[in-house]
């Protein structure tokens, strides 16, 4: 019991912490940043909320919430422009994943990018909305043609089902497009929190297990169709072992159908 409630005030209390870091760095962005130009700005919004949200995972695992394993995505730095492409187990995913590389554009699904906390951050960091699809790609290929990296869930959404949901072929088309390769990595993590149908109330059992894997990188491809074969082929074979398959292949506790 006395567990159970440490659980719960510790999970508000980061997800208090979260709320308020993201705020105050909306207001001094708005500020500081605002007035720079689009390229400027771009750069110091991605860089600081690398910064920012580096800084958060150190009280994740500070407070013992979380044993995180990111170390794998530094290998990302320099490598240029690519397509990182992992699956989507939890809404923290891209997160964690924004703390490992500085200039990533993080495509995003218009109801966050219009989000009243998070929304002046990522119009300001120049991240994408995926919808219309068409304009998504288009900036998406730019960013990946002036050499950063980009950042896309191939299943559109959390997963659903293990390993993966089915998958978007926008990934392939981008990079297609762009002449860029995509760097498949697995996410692997020992609990529901935040997956879809987690209750939003509803504290995790800590501490959470989270561990990013580096997978293939696949070449710029030709042949959309056989570039998400293998991307499929990819995921069924990273993610044989990884511990969500006890929980996918469960109901989310407390979640809906």
């Amino acid at each position: 019991m006395l567990r159970r409630l440490r659980d719960y005030l510790l999970t508000y209390l980061l997800l208090a912490l979260l709320a308020a870091m993201v705020l105050i760095w909306t207001l001094l962005a708005l500020v500081l940043l605002a007035p720079l130009p689009a390229r400027q700005r771009r750069a110091a919004a991605r860089y600081t909320m690398m910064a920012g949200f580096r800084l958060f995972t150190r009280f994740l695992t500070l407070s013992g919430a979380y044993r995180l394993d990111l170390t794998a995505l530094d290998a990302l730095s320099g490598a240029g422009a690519l397509i990182l492409a992992p699956n989507h187990p939890s809404a923290f995913d891209a997160i964690l994943l924004l703390t490992r590389h500085a200039d990533l554009a993080c495509i995003l699904k218009p109801e966050l990018m219009n989000n009243a906390l998070l929304g002046a951050g990522a119009r300001m960091a120049g991240y994408i909305r995926s919808e219309p699809p068409r304009r998504m790609v288009k900036s998406a290929i730019a960013e990946l043609e002036r050499g950063a990296a980009v950042l896309l869930f191939p299943e559109g959404t959390r997963t659903r089902r293990f390993p993966v949901n089915p998958l978007t072929a926008s990934v392939a088309v981008i990079a297609k497009h762009a002449r860029a390769p995509i760097q498949v990595a697995f996410i692997e993590t020992d609990s529901p929190y935040l997956a879809k149908g987690w209750p939003p109330l509803r504290a995790p059992q800590l501490p959470i297990e989270y561990r990013v894997r580096l997978g293939p990188r696949l070449a710029a491809p030709e042949d959309v169709a056989q570039c998400m074969r293998a991307l499929e082929a990819a995921y069924a074979t990273g993610l044989a072992a990884a511990p969500q398959r006890r929980w996918l292949e469960a109901p989310v506790p407390g979640g809906t159908p």
